[in-house]
């Protein structure tokens, strides 16, 4: 009896709402990004926390620097207010054709470059307190969505959205579900634990570059591992005719590059906050 109910958990489970990346991932973003800022950058933080009352989203908690990596999208929500933000969360460049950045961005409606706009915000110590904090809120989430690679590169199908996927036997999904949540979830809670203090040279190496160069990053990463592991071989080839299956091997094989994106996405944050704030 034990053995069956342990095998029906493990089938139940993922049909569930799970911790997804989009909660999870992004946390562990700004968990990572945490353990490698100064005490300086870190005091700033708390600082900007205070003017929480006066952004009026009291529905979306913003009491640390968890809270501050989920609220961009916890307010979209709210689509009279905040709906015109929902196109920042991505940049659907084209995996299939020469990285072309700035086709995906017409007038600053891409992840990438919200994240220059909401640096150069936060920067900005004559502006008022709550207008840096909102700037800080979306500079965490947007440098987590820019490491989700499949924010990064598309397929004419809006992320892998409407690439219909199974999660080895669990139809229903999509190839954005699956890295957004159960391969995220199954990737970034494994041993060993992510969130650590990174030394100085590992930090100098992940950190390199600019906004431009991570997202060229996330975009091979999206075609070289994310396409063409669902499609099992060219992901520029023609289209799959049905859902695609993630299986073990594909999970095996991604894992690692998420764990790492993740990684580098949050030494990437540390960095821009130091250079806003301290």
């Amino acid at each position: 009896m034990n053995r069956l109910f342990a095998a029906l958990f493990v089938l139940i489970i993922p049909i569930a709402p799970v911790q997804a990346y989009w909660e999870y991932g992004h946390e562990t973003v700004a968990q990572i990004a945490e353990a490698n800022m100064s005490q300086n950058a870190r005091g700033a933080v708390r600082q900007l926390l205070r003017a929480a009352p006066l952004l009026g989203t009291p529905q979306c908690s913003l009491r640390d620097m968890k809270d501050l990596s989920v609220w961009a999208d916890c307010i979209k929500g709210d689509r009279v207010r905040w709906g015109y933000t929902n196109s920042w969360h991505y940049q659907n460049v084209d995996i299939c054709k020469p990285f072309d950045l700035k086709s995906a961005c017409a007038d600053g409606n891409c992840v990438s470059a919200q994240i220059d706009r909401n640096v150069a915000l936060l920067k900005n110590r004559a502006l008022p307190r709550h207008v840096r904090l909102e700037a800080l809120a979306f500079l965490i989430h947007f440098v987590g969505d820019l490491h989700q690679p499949l924010h990064a590169g598309d397929h004419d199908d809006r992320g892998g959205n409407d690439l219909k996927a199974s999660y080895g036997i669990m139809p229903g999904y999509n190839l954005h579900s699956i890295w957004d949540g159960l391969l995220a979830d199954r990737a970034l809670s494994a041993a060993p634990a992510l969130v650590r203090k990174f030394p100085a040279d590992e930090k100098a190496k992940m950190t390199a570059g600019t906004t431009r160069d991570w997202s060229m990053e996330n975009w091979a990463v999206s075609r070289d591992i994310a396409y063409r592991r669902a499609v099992d071989g060219d992901p520029c080839g023609a289209k799959p005719q049905g859902p695609v299956t993630i299986d073990e091997a594909d999970v095996a094989a991604s894992r690692a590059t998420l764990r790492l994106q993740v990684e580098r996405g949050g030494l990437r944050l540390a960095r821009l906050l130091e250079e806003a704030l301290s």
